[in-house]
């Protein structure tokens, strides 16, 4: 069953009772409007329909008792900053009944099989980066293709980087506002646009490493030391691309003027990424299903009971 993102943008107080979430808004109870609207005003969602909440509100109160609702059921807490974006992400320690065979499997991953797994990504990266870009009148894939089929075990030869080079290049060429882009974190709209939909998308695969038995930390090529996700980040690769779809449908929409905070909307339709139809092994399911589909997978390259990770292929 597809788990729901819910995502509170104002004021609220966040509680449980029989097992579900309570939602109170403090500007309603205390407003001069009739008691029936008031009381109509409280909702409930069971919390174990909640796959990922979104805080962004500095005015929300969460009781302890829902943390540990939502946690026990595998649920990713995100918070976000003033500004709106992103800033933390909270999972329960226990996502598996067998988590601690699940931690030696994975810990006792050897090198080779590490980068192995890495090559794989990288490929599934640059294709699902070169089947965008196809869908853009006038830009040539040719070279993304041959970097993608070159992919050496570890990527020695960093054709990721260079393929996103390429892609960046291309990817908003066509659109007038923003001739030469580029990916900067801290840099010009869109910017702010693909580094909420990463948050959200980093959500959901560590939710699904979680939920697979997995620790998020240690990963098969991302190895920050002051990074808690690395294999989120590794295995979250192949599925930017969907993300990068979707900022660039919202670009043409907005025609390139974009505001630099984001707007209600704009967060509704990255909220929207979970939902996102890909196909894993030729089979459509929402975005949310296929990452505990490719974290299931991934498990089994670490047991060796499979050789590959099902990613998701946004090639026709």
């Amino acid at each position: 069953m597809i788990k729901r993102t819910l995502c509170f943008t104002n004021p609220a107080y966040l509680s449980l009772k029989d097992r579900q979430m309570v939602i109170r808004l403090p500007e309603v109870e205390k407003g001069d409007v009739p008691d029936v609207v008031k009381k109509e005003a409280v909702r409930t969602v069971p919390v174990e329909d909640i796959g990922v909440v979104v805080l962004d509100n500095r005015q929300i109160t969460v009781t302890h008792g829902l943390l540990e609702a939502l946690l026990e059921n595998n649920c990713a807490v995100v918070t976000c900053d003033s500004r709106g974006l992103p800033v933390g992400l909270m999972l329960p320690l226990c996502g598996n009944t067998v988590q601690s065979e699940r931690f030696r499997d994975q810990i006792g991953a050897s090198l080779p099989l590490k980068k192995q797994l890495w090559q794989q990504t990288v490929k599934t990266k640059i294709d699902n980066q070169a089947a965008l870009l196809s869908t853009l009148p006038g830009v040539e894939t040719g070279c993304m293709e041959r970097w993608a089929a070159d992919v050496r075990s570890g990527d020695p030869d960093n054709l990721e980087g260079r393929a996103a080079v390429y892609y960046w290049r291309n990817l908003f060429a066509g659109v007038a506002e923003l001739g030469g882009f580029t990916r900067d974190r801290n840099g010009m709209p869109p910017n702010n646009l693909l580094n909420y939909g990463y948050a959200i998308l980093r959500a959901v695969i560590a939710r699904s490493l979680v939920s697979s038995g997995m620790l998020p930390t240690l990963g098969i090529h991302h190895h920050n030391r002051y990074n808690a996700y690395c294999l989120a980040d590794d295995i979250m690769e192949p599925y930017r691309p969907y993300v990068d779809e979707l900022v660039l449908g919202m670009v043409r929409e907005y025609g390139g003027e974009l505001p630099g905070d984001l707007t209600k909307e704009m967060k509704m339709r990255l909220l929207g990424i979970p939902v996102i139809d890909v196909r894993v092994g030729g089979k459509r399911s929402p975005l949310m299903v296929a990452a505990t589909q490719t974290t299931a997978s991934l498990y089994k390259c670490f047991t060796g009971e499979a050789r590959r990770i099902a990613y998701p292929d946004l090639r026709p």
